[in-house]
Formats: structure tokens, C-alpha cells, sequence
């Protein structure tokens, strides 16, 4: 422990010690000794405290600033990346043995705008698809992927879904092929032309006017937000769907 100065105040002499001598061994002056004090901060002041806070959290928020810069570029790219395999996914494209990105960029040709929604059209061995962005909401939170239609706009090519949280093994299911294959080669129009999605349904209900898949057994709050989040989407992208769409042939032959 650093000892403490002692000044007499009539001669001048120091003492350093824990206390000061009762009589100055100068002047032979009794009670005259003062304690000089160190200067500097004061680290157990007010004012110290609230000034290194503060200087503390303007240094915090300005790395995390710095290191927000630097990785920002990478996880943009993870981000799209992240997409562009989920939109191979939805055209049924094995991107396991090669580049997504360069798969996806060879397929993926265009990029249509409709009412702010997107549509990625691709070019399959000369056919075209066309890949439309889903989102909605789940049991424990967001659902989303994408749906890829033939040319006539009608028929579903397949589809890709996501999670965020849902129950494993039930609806975090919705993911799997056996539910998402269930969908391929279904329509979204009924006999009219009408847009009217595919249905999500427990096993033995039938959907009025319109074709449906089955539900995955105990997930019916997912299965729920997956039906909604079709017929939602779908309407949402209307514009683009009822464009240069031909009629639906009724009649019988």
C-alpha cells in the first residue's frame, strides 16, 4: 500500500507514513504537519463513474459498428445464397455435387416484378417455370419457401418450405419431402380458371372446389398456416397470374 506524504507547514519537511509525526523533527513545531494530497481523478466520484460508463459504451458501440461493417458483405452473400438454394429446392434441382450459385445462375434467368412481388423465371432443359416467394406464419413463428409453377401458370412444378421454430417431427415436417412432394403436379385453378390455391387438409377431408394435398398428422396448426400462406401469397401475386393466361377448356370431349 502506497504510504501518505505529510507537509509541515512551517518548515517544509516531508514525511511519508501512514500518520504524521505529532512534532515536526525540524522545527521542533508540534501539530503542524498537512496531508498532501495526490493529484489526479478521483475514482470513487459521481462524475468519474458516469464519464468511463460513458466513454465505456461509445467504445462498445463503435466496434460492434466496425465488426457489423466487415461481416455485413458475408452475410449478405449467406443471405442470398441461403435463397438461391431454397429456389432450387422449389424446381427440384440436386445442387449437392456442384455450386448453388452457379446452378442457379445458369437456370434462373429473370427476374419479373408484379405489384412489389417477385417472380424468378427459370429455364428447365427449354421449359419455363416460374418460382413465386412465400411467407407466412406457423405455430411457434415464421413459415415461408417457394412455389414453382409450369408455364400455364397453373400447375404447381413443386414447392420448397421453411421454418423458424416449429415442433420437430411434427410440423417441422412441412420440410421433408413426403409433404412437399405431395403438391407436384397439383393446380391452383378450379374448372373456371379461377385461382383458387391447393387445400392443406387432415387425411379424409375434402376441399370444395379445389385439389388438395393431406396434412401432416398432429401438426395441424402448422399445416393450417401452410394452407393460408398459399392461398395468401397466391392472391398477392394475382397480377401476374391472370396475365396473358389462357381459358381453361370445360367443355367435355
Amino acid at each position: 500500500m502506497a504510504q501518505k506524504k505529510f507537509v509541515c507547514s512551517v518548515c517544509g519537511y516531508v514525511h511519508y507514513g501512514d500518520a504524521a509525526p505529532e512534532v515536526c523533527p525540524q522545527c521542533m513545531q508540534s501539530g503542524v504537519f498537512v496531508e498532501e494530497k495526490k493529484k489526479g481523478i478521483d475514482t470513487n466520484s459521481n462524475t468519474y463513474t458516469i464519464v468511463y460508463s460513458t466513454i465505456l459504451v461509445v467504445i462498445v458501440a463503435v466496434l460492434l459498428a466496425l465488426v457489423s461493417q466487415v461481416l455485413s458483405p458475408r452475410q449478405e452473400a449467406n443471405i442470398l445464397l441461403d435463397k438461391q438454394k431454397q429456389i432450387l429446392g422449389a424446381l427440384k434441382i440436386d445442387y449437392s455435387t456442384g455450386n448453388p450459385a452457379d446452378i442457379y445462375m445458369a437456370l434462373v434467368n429473370d427476374t419479373l416484378t408484379y405489384d412489389k412481388q417477385e417472380v424468378y423465371v427459370a429455364n428447365l432443359n427449354g421449359a419455363t417455370k416460374y418460382v413465386l416467394t412465400l411467407s407466412g406464419k406457423g405455430l411457434w413463428g415464421g413459415i415461408g419457401g417457394y412455389l414453382a409453377l409450369d408455364a400455364d401458370k397453373n400447375t404447381i412444378y413443386g414447392v420448397n418450405f421453411n421454418h423458424a421454430s416449429e415442433t420437430p417431427g411434427l410440423g417441422a415436417k412441412i420440410v421433408e419431402m413426403p409433404f412437399r412432394e405431395q403438391f407436384e403436379g397439383k393446380h391452383i385453378r378450379n374448372n373456371a380458371g379461377e385461382v383458387v390455391s391447393v387445400a392443406v387438409l387432415k387425411n379424409g377431408k375434402k376441399a370444395e372446389g379445389q385439389e388438395q394435398v393431406d396434412a401432416i398428422s398432429g401438426a395441424t396448426i402448422t399445416c393450417d398456416g401452410v394452407h393460408k400462406m398459399i392461398a395468401t401469397n397466391l392472391s398477392e401475386y394475382a397480377a401476374f397470374l391472370n396475365e396473358n393466361v389462357e381459358p381453361i377448356n370445360t367443355e367435355e370431349e
